[in-house]
């Protein structure tokens, strides 16, 4: 009888695949190993064993795996289950899951190479492309898609290869590569001989005349003197101050031999620093949280900004390792994990490690095979959204601090799931609690509270009794009725920062949106330049003077002049953080300006080096964007300036005021965290409004009641879920026709509970149409029924031919 296993394949597809295996091959696979399969005509898959049987296919003869790849399992069964819960609840296949969770060095791929047959002699019946890749494969074996596009200057070179195959000029083939590389680190060491005293001396004698090599072996010695440890090449050449060539005459003559070790790419250094004392409010929170864990298994810390809450997560974290168990500590933005890791490493050293997108693909394969192996520096976990998808073998503790935050839901691509979430269930598969933490606690969790689903604890006075910040609106309809704004800024605003920068105190500026200007608009004909691809205007960035597309990336040199009517009249509407950072070059030109935002940290370590210059005081004004709300901590900030407040409240979303009053309380949270009370000046047209007036006093129970009342009154979460449908096709029509069809078939089922379809505010980007349509989940009926509907919808949906070209993504509880 034969074997076979079903595997998961990271492909879009919500299906398991089956192979054929041997005997042989089935005794020695296990679940969750990695198995290179043939899939299609000519493609070699990584796949993931899902389970091993004797039940052949039906209707279809099975291949044969290509390759084992593994002697141990890849995944753990909890991680599998885990993944189950979120391609069957977010309603995307478990390949999807597979390749979001596993870091791409480690999925294996084909490449298709290219090798001339040496037997083609018919030269005359090319045309030039086809004679360019034959004159190219005369001076080389093989050649690769891409070389082959090089050669051609094409992007699509497939008809040229397909009427090269045709002629049988050339033959294809597919190699597979692996991408993680290990990082080895040379050693070096003088060879056993050596070790006695009568050839050492020999040695030395002989090395009279090479003076080098002589100065290399003694520095050897010194450096073996004065540590134990294995002696690296690298430092034995710098320590002695010679070329590489003079250690390889040594290692030649057989004096040294050169060794490696095998290391990881990032490590932290031992801890220097026992855990700091807690306040009595905090020892207090910290006792409540230990006892509300006994009967909830999801805690949510509510402590006020520079309450604390870090330092309790320490204790917390302490006894859950000393117990023998892992922590995850989640964070939503990486520009925050820069600054917990150096809190963290002062107490706890080497036992952490660290896993977000920043980091490399080798970086973070090793620590997914260090977590495989648990070893001493996988004990506490710190990372974005992704890493809830990694190899725990024995979690006791997980905590996602700033749990409001929306960077924890994953939009695009799938699947679109919610870390906090997500979270939550990885806990309870391995019986561990959960910890929420924040100032201002989303919705969703505060009702969860009162539901009494979660447990709770509050803390409401700041570390050291600092009091909150004092926050003040200025009114800037009224300033420029009086002709008392400079640029962006009210002169209320400028004495504030003026005063500050007197006391040599540092100023945080907020404004959430990145470039120089939204818009460009011509002043005579009204028009303003828009990208090619989406339907939205380019942002202007002055200091590359060019326009650019925040959705695709497309980007434009700034033209001179109008280009429908050719008048040199443009003219910038709008503000973004570039503009502010000039704005306060020209009104403080003695002061260091600072910017935060996506355009000024895309590199590995950029969030690094403008937090470590912000603390360290060499920057005095920090400009940023919402990266600036999340946590951090900035001892020497004394004032916080919001410079537009109505952005945020007016922004179409039944979600915009929560989050409004949660960004502003979180970016006057960084005002005034040491000795002296802070203070905000938030500028707004309308400073009555009811959010405003809340996050003046710090009054989230009354912005919570309020919302709720709105939410039932039109069906919102968290009294209902929704679910998000998105179309998207080049071609307008279609994606119009499968939209009124889809939007037809749902409104059967689930009535007014549908709404749409619609086209979203920006209804076309890289050149996709797109539509929308909205189901609020019916709260008496099963979530898994009204899934398993929308499922049999999708399919009817996708087995016409008209409509199988239109790409269709459903997000579940899409805010």
């Amino acid at each position: 009888m034969n074997n076979y296993i079903n595997v998961i394949l990271p492909i879009p597809l919500q299906k398991l695949f089956t192979y054929r295996i041997t005997k042989a091959e089935a005794s020695f696979l296990s679940v969750g190993m990695r198995v290179a399969v043939p899939f299609g005509k000519s493609k070699i898959f990584t796949a993931l064993v899902y389970n091993i049987h004797q039940d052949p296919p039906i209707g279809y003869d099975a291949k044969e795996i290509h390759q084992i790849l593994d002697d141990k399992p890849l995944i753990t069964p909890k991680q599998l289950i885990n993944w189950e819960w979120i391609s069957e609840y977010y309603m995307c296949s478990l390949g999807e899951v597979m390749r979001a969770a596993i870091p791409s060095a480690l999925l294996l791929e084909s490449e298709t190479l290219i090798s001339k047959n040496e037997e083609f002699d018919q030269i005359d019946i090319l045309n030039d492309d086809e004679y360019l890749i034959f004159e190219a494969l005369q001076g080389r074996s093989v050649l690769n898609i891409s070389e082959i596009g090089k050669i051609l200057d094409k992007k699509n070179v497939l008809p040229v290869i397909t009427k090269l195959l045709k002629h049988e000029v050339v033959t294809v083939h597919e190699k597979i590569f692996e991408q993680y590389k290990p990082k080895l680190v040379k050693y070096i060491r003088l060879r056993e001989k050596y070790n006695e005293e009568v050839e050492l001396h020999k040695l030395l004698d002989d090395l009279s005349r090479a003076k080098k090599q002589r100065e290399l072996v003694l520095s050897f010695f010194s450096m073996v003197s004065r540590t134990k440890k294995p002696i690296k090449k690298k430092d034995l050449k710098n320590k002695a101050g010679v070329s590489p060539a003079v250690i390889k005459a040594l290692v030649d003559k057989e004096v040294f031999e050169i060794y490696a070790i095998q290391e990881d790419r990032v490590s932290f250094g031992n801890k220097t620093s026992e855990l700091k004392e807690l306040s009595d409010l905090q020892n207090a929170a910290l006792a409540e949280i230990e006892n509300s864990f006994k009967e909830h298994d999801v805690t949510l810390l509510h402590g006020i900004t520079s309450s604390g809450k870090t330092e309790i997560y320490t204790h917390l974290i302490q006894k859950v390792i000393e117990s023998g168990k892992q922590v995850l500590y989640l964070l939503p933005e990486i520009a925050l994990t820069t600054q917990i890791i150096s809190r963290l490493q002062i107490f706890f050293g080497e036992k952490i490690s660290v896993f977000h997108s920043k980091y490399s693909v080798n970086e973070r394969v090793e620590v997914w095979n260090n977590l495989l192996e648990r070893k001493n520096k996988t004990q506490i976990i710190l990372g974005a959204r992704s890493s809830v998808l990694l190899p725990f073998a024995d979690l006791g503790l997980i905590i996602v601090d700033e749990e409001h935050e929306t960077s924890y839901k994953q939009f695009d691509p799938s699947p679109r799931y919610n870390a906090r979430d997500t979270a939550i269930v990885l806990a309870k598969e391995h019986g561990a609690k959960i910890l929420l933490g924040s100032a201002t606690p989303s919705v969703e969790s505060f009702y969860n509270v009162k539901k009494d689903k979660y447990g709770y604890v509050k803390l409401d006075r700041r570390f050291g009794n600092v009091l909150l910040p004092e926050i003040e609106l200025v009114d800037i309809r009224e300033k420029h009725r009086k002709k008392r704004m400079t640029g962006h800024f009210s002169d209320r605003l400028i004495k504030l920062i003026q005063d500050s920068l007197n006391e040599k105190e540092q100023v945080i500026l907020f404004q959430n949106r990145r470039g120089y200007a939204p818009i460009v608009e011509c002043t005579t004909c009204g028009i303003a330049p828009q990208c090619p691809n989406c339907d939205v205007s380019l942002t202007y960035h002055k200091f590359k003077n060019e326009l650019r597309c925040h959705y695709c990336g497309f980007r434009r040199d700034m033209p001179e002049t109008c280009p429908a009517c050719e008048n040199p009249t443009l003219s910038s509407k709008g503000f973004g953080t570039e503009q502010i950072e000039l704005e306060l070059k020209e009104l403080f030109p003695q002061t260091k300006i600072g910017r935060m935002d996506l355009d000024t940290t895309r590199g590995k370590y950029g969030y690094h080096k403008i937090i470590r210059a912000f603390q360290s005081q060499d920057i005095d004004i920090l400009v940023g964007t919402q990266m600036l709300s999340k946590g951090l901590d900035f001892q020497n900030v004394t004032l916080v300036g919001i410079l537009n407040a109505d952005n945020m409240l007016n922004f179409p979303d039944f979600r915009a005021h929560e989050r409004s009053f949660q960004l502003m309380v979180q970016v006057s949270g960084r005002a005034g965290r040491a000795k002296k009370r802070g203070k905000v000046a938030i500028q707004t047209f309308n400073p009555y409004h009811q959010i405003l007036q809340q996050v003046t006093t710090h009054d989230y129970e009354k912005m919570y009641e309020d919302q709720m009342n709105e939410r039932h009154e039109f069906h919102y979460p968290p009294l209902i879920r929704i679910l998000k449908i998105t179309l998207k096709h080049k071609d307008y029509q279609r994606v119009n026709n499968a939209a009124e069809w889809l939007g037809t078939s749902l409104k059967n089922n689930f009535g007014e509970h549908v709404l749409g379809p619609t086209s979203p505010v920006i209804s076309r980007i890289r050149n996709q149409h797109i539509k929308n349509i909205l189901i609020k989940l019916p709260s008496n009926q099963s979530i898994n029924y009204s899934k398993s509907l929308i499922q049999k919808i999708r399919n009817s949906f996708l087995a016409i031919s008209d409509f199988r070209s239109v790409r269709l993504n459903i997000d579940v509880d899409n805010y």
